[in-house]
């Protein structure tokens, strides 16, 4: 048996083959996982837990049925859908956890994280995540009409590709010095996270960092058990 980590699916109505190889990993190498982990990113965009499109009830659906199975599940919030919430977390059984996480994985200490906390270069966008991540603000967003979340999420989609166009690489990536201050901080000397899309292992002075990819041409996926350390994995998606 093996727990199994995944991130930046980035779900959505355009990208049916991404969606089917999700379904698939799910009845396949996660229902034979003691754990699966999603950190992040599961959805291009999440407008709410009461939000009835046929792609969302699709994978809660699915989602709850790897629970069911017996796999035990953990979601963790990402810049894409910080808006999952308990309704979610009820429908499919699954473990909502922190931004930063420290967990037992097959006997290796980790920490997990989705990854955007790490880029604090990247000014603008940690202002817009404090924004956004305040209970009060979320209790109102929630209470808007679907219809006008939406429109939210369509306009902030737009924006951000518009100015992240704009961006060098580096100030998008994680910043080293921000990665050893929160292994020190949470005494770990291993770290996995997505969101950057650039998968990779580095090696840091408290230990090492795994980077998982984003599904697009290939799913990608870490898997770790009590005999082995994590293991960084790929799969072509047919389009």
């Amino acid at each position: 048996m093996s727990t199994l980590l995944i991130s930046d699916l980035h779900l959505s109505p355009e990208r049916p083959a991404v969606t089917q190889a999700f379904l698939d990993f799910l009845t396949n190498q996660a229902a034979e996982a003691n754990e699966l982990y999603i950190l992040g990113d599961l959805f291009e965009v999440w407008v709410g837990d009461d939000d009835p499109a046929p792609l969302s009830r699709e994978v809660i659906a699915a989602l709850k049925a790897l629970t069911y199975s017996g796999t035990l599940l953990y979601v963790m919030q990402g810049n894409r859908d910080f808006m999952i919430g308990k309704r979610f977390a009820r429908e499919t059984g699954c473990t909502l956890l922190p931004d930063h996480y420290v967990a037992q994985l097959e006997g290796h200490k980790v920490l997990l994280l989705h990854g955007d906390t790490l880029c604090i270069e990247d000014e603008q966008y940690q202002r817009f995540r404090r924004k956004t991540r305040r209970p009060f603000f979320l209790w109102c967003l929630n209470r808007l009409p679907l219809s006008t979340r939406q429109k939210i999420a369509d306009n902030g989609r737009a924006k951000s590709r518009a100015v992240n166009a704009n961006k060098s690489e580096n100030i998008m990536d994680v910043t080293p010095s921000e990665v050893e201050r929160l292994m020190e901080q949470y005494q770990v000397n291993a770290m996995i996270h997505g969101h950057t899309h650039r998968p990779n292992r580095h090696q840091h002075k408290n230990g090492e960092r795994l980077v998982l990819g984003d599904w697009h041409h290939h799913g990608w996926y870490i898997s770790l058990s009590e005999k082995s350390k994590p293991e960084l994995s790929s799969f072509p998606i047919e389009s």
